[in-house]
């Protein structure tokens, strides 16, 4: 219970902050501990980003797992995957791993945070290919349209503030939308062929 409290006021305090500007003694101040109980815990300070990021990141692999048992069709599980993607970048972990930039980790850490964003995004092409396989998505080019729906949920990470005018559920709601409205299959305007 110790080391998540420590990993989620961390978390808290790089999203807030910046990786850079956190120290270990600003995480531990925060929990009225001494730095010596994070080297305990956790380790160094490298190590406590990589543990939040990967936090983040069971999270988002977790959401995916679920989204395969949802009824109904491609375009349906994409959308149900990613509005709770989109929830889940807007706090915690979920945020602490897209504010996070891979140059901010040592290369072995770097290396494992490369690997398991690139499996978050292998689960969004899989939902898109099913999607058009079952003729419920339309895209030209899968991988471009999994980049593009990919970095417009990342962002959230770096505007969303639960202070502004709508909650993470709005927001999810509103971009997910967005997104997957430019991926329904559309009667093809002949005069434009």
């Amino acid at each position: 219970m110790k080391r998540e409290a420590l990993l989620a006021a961390a978390a808290e305090m790089f999203n807030e902050r910046g990786f850079t500007a956190t120290s270990l003694d600003d995480v531990a101040a925060s929990l009225n501990i001494t730095k010596p109980v994070i080297y305990r815990y956790v380790g160094n300070k490298d190590q406590v980003l990589l543990e939040c990021v990967n936090r983040g990141f069971d999270q988002f692999e977790a959401a995916a797992e679920a989204t395969w048992s949802v009824k109904g069709s491609g375009i349906d599980r994409l959308r149900h995957f990613l509005h709770r993607y989109a929830k889940i970048s807007s706090h915690g972990f979920g945020m602490c791993a897209h504010r996070t930039g891979d140059h901010e980790l040592s290369d072995e850490s770097r290396a494992e945070f490369r690997a398991r964003k690139r499996g978050i995004d292998r689960e969004i092409r899989r939902m898109i290919e099913q999607g058009t396989i079952d003729g419920s998505i339309h895209t030209p080019d899968i991988r471009m349209t999994t980049f593009a729906i990919a970095g417009a949920l990342n962002w959230i990470a770096r505007w969303y503030t639960p202070e502004g005018p709508l909650s993470a559920d709005e927001v999810a709601t509103r971009i997910v939308d967005t997104l997957v409205w430019g991926l329904v299959p559309r009667a093809v305007d002949k005069g434009r062929r």
